[in-house]
C-alpha cells in the first residue's frame, strides 16, 4: 500500500541562505516544519518525512546549461566570483558558500516527491522548501537558483509521463517553467499571479499562451492589485480548473507561493491562509478528479515568515496527509513560545485568518455569471478568450 503523502524535510534544506537581511529566510521553512510536529501531522499515519541528497550534474543538466552549472559551481565554491551574467551575485541572488549543494538538494527533493507519485510510491507528495519557478536554463532570476519544478516534470516525461499539468498560485508570474516548456505540448502551465504591471517579473498576459506547436498550454491570468479572497478564488476555479479538466494529465504538479498574503511584503494582494487553504484543498480535489490523486505539491515564494507561511504550508501538508485542520484550530503554545523566542513576538494563535465575526470564506463561482464591470472579471475573460478555444472550450460556460 503506498504512502499516503510523502513530505521532503530535514534540517539541511535551511542552508539554502542568501543571507540574513534577504526577504527568503530559511527560518521560514523551519518554522513550518516545527508547526507540522507541533501539530502531529508528521506523526499522521501515512506520513512520511524523507530528506534528499544532493542532485547529480546530469539531472540538473535535464533543464539548466552546463555553462550556467559550471558558473553556478564557481560562485558556491567562491562567492567573490560570482558572475552577474547569469544572474549570480545579485540583489536577487547573492551569492553564497555551499549554494550549488544547497540549491540541487531541493531539485533532489522534488524529483524524488515526483518519482515517488509516479511510481505509486506515494498518492502525493510534499516539498515546501522547492516551488523555485523563477530560474531559467541559464540564469538565476527572483530568489531561485535551479528550478526544481522544471527539472521534476522533465523526469516525468522521461520516465513515461505523457501530459503533466502544473499550476502556479504563487503572486508572481511562473515565468521559468513557462519558457522552459513553452514549445512542449505536453506540458500544461498554468499561472494566477499579480499583473506584470504592478510586480516581479513582468511577464505572464493573457495572450501568452505557448509556442507555435504547444498552443494553449500556457495560460496566464494576469490580476489586479488589491485584490481579495473572493476575486482570487474565483480567478483560479474560473480558469485551472476547466482547463486543468480538459487538458487530461497523468500527474498535477502545484506551487503554493504564499506571498498573496494580505501581510506580505513584496506584493499587492490581500489574501487570508484560509484562502490559501481553500487553494490547496481544491488543487488536491483535481488532482483526484483528473489523474488518479496523482500530486505533487510544492512551497514557492511568502516573505511573511511567520505569521503566514509555517501556517498556509502546514495546511498544505495536512491536506496531503488527508488530515485537513481547520482554520479555527490554536496554534500549539510550545511553537508560539519558539516563535517569540526567536522574534520577541508570538506567533499567530490560530490556523486561520477569518473570525466568526468575518463569516465563512466566500467567493462567487464562474457559473454565476461574467460581470464586466469587473476588473477581476475581465481579467478572467481575456484569459479564457485567449485559451479556452484552443482547449474546445466555451469561454462562458466551461
Amino acid at each position: 500500500m503506498p504512502t499516503q503523502a510523502r513530505v521532503v524535510w530535514d534540517s539541511s534544506f535551511t542552508r539554502y541562505n542568501f543571507g540574513p537581511t534577504h526577504p527568503m529566510a530559511p527560518v521560514r521553512l523551519d518554522l513550518t516544519a516545527r508547526l507540522c510536529e507541533s501539530l502531529g501531522i508528521f506523526d499522521t499515519d501515512g506520513v512520511e518525512v524523507v530528506g534528499a541528497e544532493v542532485a547529480s550534474d546530469e539531472l540538473l543538466a535535464t533543464i539548466h546549461d552546463a555553462d550556467y552549472l559550471a558558473a553556478v559551481k564557481a560562485a558556491s565554491a567562491d562567492p567573490r566570483s560570482a558572475d552577474e551574467a547569469y544572474g549570480l551575485g545579485t540583489e536577487d541572488d547573492p551569492a553564497f558558500e555551499g549554494m550549488h549543494e544547497a540549491s540541487s538538494r531541493v531539485v533532489q527533493g522534488t524529483v524524488d516527491s515526483c518519482r515517488a507519485v509516479w511510481e505509486g510510491e506515494a498518492a502525493h507528495a510534499v516539498n515546501f522548501t522547492g516551488g523555485l519557478h523563477h530560474a531559467m536554463r541559464g540564469t538565476a532570476s527572483g530568489f531561485c537558483v535551479y528550478n526544481d519544478i522544471a527539472v521534476g516534470i522533465q523526469w516525468l516525461l522521461d520516465h513515461g509521463a505523457e501530459r503533466v499539468a502544473y499550476v502556479d498560485v504563487d503572486v508572481h508570474h511562473g515565468d521559468g517553467v513557462e519558457r522552459i516548456f513553452w514549445d512542449d505540448p505536453r506540458v500544461l502551465t498554468i499561472s494566477v499571479h499579480e499583473s506584470g504591471r504592478a510586480l516581479f517579473p513582468g511577464t505572464g498576459w493573457p495572450g501568452d499562451v505557448g509556442g507555435k506547436d504547444a498552443e494553449g498550454t500556457a495560460v496566464n491570468v494576469a490580476l489586479p492589485p488589491g485584490l481579495s479572497d473572493a476575486g482570487w478564488l474565483r480567478a483560479l476555479h474560473a480558469v485551472a480548473d476547466p482547463v486543468v479538466r480538459a487538458f487530461k494529465p497523468d500527474v498535477l504538479v502545484t506551487q503554493h507561493g504564499c506571498d498573496t498574503h494580505t501581510e506580505d511584503p513584496l506584493a499587492h494582494f490581500a489574501v487570508t491562509v484560509d484562502a490559501q487553504r481553500a487553494a490547496a484543498d481544491a488543487m488536491h480535489r483535481l488532482a483526484h478528479e483528473v489523474c488518479n490523486g496523482r500530486w505533487v505539491a510544492l512551497g514557492g515564494g511568502g516573505y511573511e515568515v511567520v505569521g503566514v507561511v509555517p501556517r498556509t504550508w502546514t495546511h498544505l501538508t495536512a491536506i496531503a496527509a488527508h488530515a485537513p485542520i481547520k482554520t479555527s484550530v490554536e496554534v500549539p503554545e510550545e511553537w508560539r513560545s519558539h516563535v517569540e523566542q526567536l522574534f520577541g513576538r508570538p506567533g499567530p494563535r490560530r490556523m486561520g485568518d477569518l473570525t466568526a465575526e468575518d463569516g465563512p470564506l466566500w467567493w462567487r463561482s464562474w457559473e454565476m455569471g461574467y460581470d464586466p464591470a469587473s476588473e477581476v472579471d475581465r481579467a478572467v475573460m481575456a484569459t479564457r478568450t485567449a485559451v479556452f478555444p484552443l482547449h474546445g472550450l466555451d469561454i462562458h460556460f466551461d
